[in-house]
């Protein structure tokens, strides 16, 4: 056995407890659909912050908040020399969030602790759980905020400064809700994370579909957004010949084809998607002048994503030439692709065989906090199928098996770190 093996006799966690710890923190912020409403420091966050703080503090941890409201949560370990092994995500959900998003990987976390002191196991390095503050990014943005803050990726104060759509700064809100900790940005006792992992729901269709339980996650796509602006001239949809209209909305109707056509020449992998589109004058008997819409472009390798950008940037020029529009894009955010640390993959995929379970390696579509961790740490993931493949929505569901599922891999993945 290496030193890294955990126990044969490693024990399981309390799948009952876990799945009640999740329901009771869906209560704070409760929707009528069943999801749940707790938008970054807002009222809820806070009572929702201050129930698993408490429950941190009733299992033994340490816990202590950093200046842009990261909770960090510590069980010492024998060696004090030790760096850290940690775990965590988010408890902020969307406006029509669901009752798993984050709060998996969190409360997971919490459960490895509660099972470890149950059974009266020490690990040698320190075990550490954490939540990052607005990783959804819905009051304020950036998303992924917290995790971005304390990667370095984002400036402390820049963010404290942040403005929601009333005029409230994340450094006023942390504040008044008593989560404006004083530990600097980055700072981890004893030196920085030696592992990390996050356990999520997979927000897609691929597990459920393949009946698998556990997706080992080698890392996340690449992500290039951009705001793309066409102009034409706004014409009588009466007298206006169709030869000589220039029609914004048709410039954005092939573009949008286009974009969908280029991801599809990147399968299986690729992704591109129109999400957002703004018509100008928006009248039902008047040609388009202008449309704004967004271009949100996806790729495992920033080759892929460069292909992907030039083939978007040639068709659309083309087919505004051809249509006699004007053309204007903008980039306005990117996020590189994130390849996982080996070592903490290769921990992922052991946990799950030496347990039985059925997994398949499998790449984020979306972005998480572990992607910015992964900059500054040896970061890991791990995701359970949800019900449809459905997230960011109230009626967000998995199974209590695939939960327990998940929060085992965790809890041996970690234990092969910590021990």
């Amino acid at each position: 056995m290496n030193d890294r093996s955990p126990a044969p006799s490693t024990p399981q966690i309390d799948a009952q407890r876990l799945w009640q710890s999740l329901m009771d923190l869906a209560r704070i912020g409760a929707t009528p659909k069943g999801g749940v409403r707790r938008i970054a420091l807002t009222d809820e966050d806070r009572a929702g912050r201050d129930l698993v703080a408490r429950w941190f503090r009733d299992a033994g941890m340490d816990v202590r908040v950093d200046e842009v409201g990261n909770v960090f949560a510590r069980r010492a370990g024998t060696d004090p020399a030790a760096r850290a092994v940690a775990t965590g995500s988010h408890i902020d959900t969307q406006p029509s969030g669901g009752k798993f998003d984050g709060n998996f990987g969190v409360l997971a976390g919490l459960e490895v602790v509660r099972t470890l002191n149950d059974h009266g196991i020490r690990t040698r390095a320190p075990i550490e759980v954490a939540f990052w503050t607005n990783e959804e990014g819905t009051r304020f943005t950036p998303v992924m905020m917290g995790s971005g803050a304390f990667a370095g990726v984002f400036d402390a104060e820049r963010i404290r400064a942040e403005r929601d759509l009333a005029g409230l700064t994340v450094g006023a809100e942390l504040e008044r809700i008593g989560y404006r900790g004083a530990q600097r940005c980055g700072e981890v006792p004893g030196g920085m994370f030696a592992a990390y992992f996050e356990a999520h729901i997979e927000q897609g269709p691929v597990l459920e579909a393949r009946g698998l339980p556990i997706g080992v996650v080698r890392g996340a796509l690449g992500q290039q957004w951009y705001d793309v602006t066409v102009t034409g001239m706004d014409a009588h949809a009466g007298p206006t010949p169709m030869e000589l209209r220039r029609d914004a909305m048709l410039g954005c109707a092939r573009m949008v084809e286009a974009v969908n056509r280029i991801a599809l020449a990147e399968a299986p992998d690729g992704r591109g998607t129109v999400g957002f589109v703004q018509v100008l004058p928006n009248s039902r008997n008047v040609v388009p002048g202008e449309v704004r819409f967004s271009v949100d472009l996806r790729h495992p390798a920033q080759a892929g994503l460069d292909r992907m950008d030039a083939a978007m940037r040639g068709e659309f020029a083309a087919l505004a030439a051809a249509l006699g529009l004007q053309l204007a894009i903008e980039p306005v955010v990117k996020f590189d692709p994130c390849a996982f640390d080996g070592d903490c993959v290769d921990a992922v995929r052991r946990a799950a065989e030496s347990l039985g379970l059925a997994c398949m390696d499998i790449v984020s579509g979306a972005g998480h906090d572990a992607v910015y961790v992964a900059r500054v740490a040896p970061t890991g993931m791990i995701f359970v199928p949800c019900k449809d493949g459905i997230s960011h929505n109230e009626i967000e569901d998995a199974l209590p098996e695939h939960i327990a599922a998940g929060a085992n891999v965790l809890l041996r993945a970690m234990l092969e770190m910590a021990r």
